[in-house]
């Protein structure tokens, strides 16, 4: 079995998912996109030995981003899963992290910390 290296970017905003793959592209990292709940876990039932990491919007259309983080953790728990949203108070923050999020990043940010956030999470990751 190969080390997960694909990074899912689920997200309803077509030019936040084509900017957000970009910048990981432009960084060598392999990326899937979607832009809703089932066509995500479809994909992470069907790849789920390859996927390392999932950005995760939290207001998708048919079910909610909490819906399928709780899903992934349940059946996937080493793939790391962050919460990619514009909701930043703190009962969203503090609601993800109960369902098992491993990180929450704000959309408001720029491509480089995209990268820097990534990359250290899947360094993390690997070092664990």
């Amino acid at each position: 079995m190969s080390a997960a290296k694909k990074i899912l970017i689920v997200d309803d905003e077509e030019d936040i998912t084509i900017l957000t793959e970009k910048f990981l592209q432009l960084e060598k990292y392999d990326t899937i996109t979607c832009s809703n709940g089932y066509d995500a876990l479809n994909i992470v039932k069907e790849k789920h030995e390859e996927i390392a990491l999932v950005l995760l919007d939290i207001m998708l259309p048919g079910m909610s981003g909490y819906d399928i983080l709780t899903e992934i953790k349940s059946k996937y728990p080493k793939i790391l899963v962050v919460l990619f949203t514009v909701k930043k108070f703190f009962e969203d923050i503090q609601k993800g992290k109960e369902l098992g999020a491993d990180g929450y990043l704000v959309k408001a940010i720029s491509g480089n910390e995209i990268i820097t956030y990534v990359k250290n999470i899947l360094k993390k990751k690997k070092d664990n």
